[in-house]
């Protein structure tokens, strides 16, 4: 079911209104108390994380009461949860802040990712920087656009093709097993930058800027990829993972994005 022009702009309202209300009233105003740990010492939640993903539900259960969600911390909570993008039917996916770490650390490079999902296919991305109040959304067959309040929005175009010697990879090599770092390291002199945000959100931002190139991530979390991968290919790139495309379900496979679709088959096993 194709997602009503209501449905879209109820969920953008939304992810504005939390950041206005909950995540930004807390920027660089954190206690010690209102941060802790995940899995992992540089994997946090913060109180504004959690805020914002249960008032973001709440505003999705009311446009879209037959809608599953599958939000960040709730899987972690319940890992179950993630089997919703299983079944048949819609699904919302959030992500309440992306770059939790760079959120809790004061720095300016976080964002609010929002996909809807229908039957295991991305039908919308959203892509949302709630310190500039601006966002990249996508629709299956229609374009990216980027947008801000009260302007009208401008559609993106897919980037020229780039030599690997000059293109920009996102590469988050702290998240590769141990055993596989110096191999995937090594590959990093044949490009011309390799670096990491700390967030897909903004990193998806950048290649639908055309300012960089590839995508990398070990382990995809669909809250973090599902919007941006939508978001690349309707700029004519493309995925690839266990084979061409993406799957929401598949969070085991490393996943490569390039906004050249050509060029993704090229520099697919550098970084798997």
């Amino acid at each position: 079911m194709k997602l009503s022009e209501t449905e879209r702009d109820g969920l953008i309202a939304a992810v504005r209104d939390t950041a206005r209300t909950e995540i930004m009233p807390r920027f660089r105003r954190l206690d010690a108390g209102d941060v802790d740990t995940k899995s992992a010492p540089g994997d946090l939640v913060t109180v504004a994380d959690r805020a914002s993903e249960l008032r973001i539900a709440a505003a999705v259960r009311r446009l879209m009461p037959d809608a599953a969600i599958v939000g960040e911390e709730a899987v972690f909570e319940d890992p179950a949860i993630l089997n919703r993008l299983r079944n048949s039917g819609r699904v919302v996916i959030v992500d309440p802040i992306d770059g939790t770490w760079n959120f809790a650390s004061g720095l300016a490079v976080f964002g609010v990712i929002l996909a809807v999902v229908e039957d295991g296919e991305t039908r919308f991305g959203l892509l949302y920087d709630p310190v500039m109040d601006d966002w990249i959304m996508a629709e299956k067959g229609r374009g990216a656009w980027f947008c801000r309040p009260d302007e009208a929005p401008l559609r993106l175009t897919g980037p020229a093709p780039r030599h690997k010697d000059e293109a920009h990879a996102f590469v988050p090599l702290f998240l590769y097993p141990d055993a596989d770092r110096p191999r995937i390291a090594a590959q990093f002199p044949q490009w011309g930058r390799v670096t990491s945000m700390r967030c897909s959100c903004h990193e998806y931002r950048t290649l639908a800027f055309g300012h960089a190139d590839l995508i990398a991530a070990p382990t995809p979390k669909p809250w973090d990829h599902a919007a941006g991968v939508l978001v690349v290919e309707e700029l004519g790139g493309a995925a690839r993972a266990s084979g061409p495309g993406y799957d929401v379900t598949d969070t085991m496979t490393t996943l490569t994005v390039a906004t050249d679709s050509l060029g993704a088959q090229d520099w697919d096993a550098d970084f798997r």
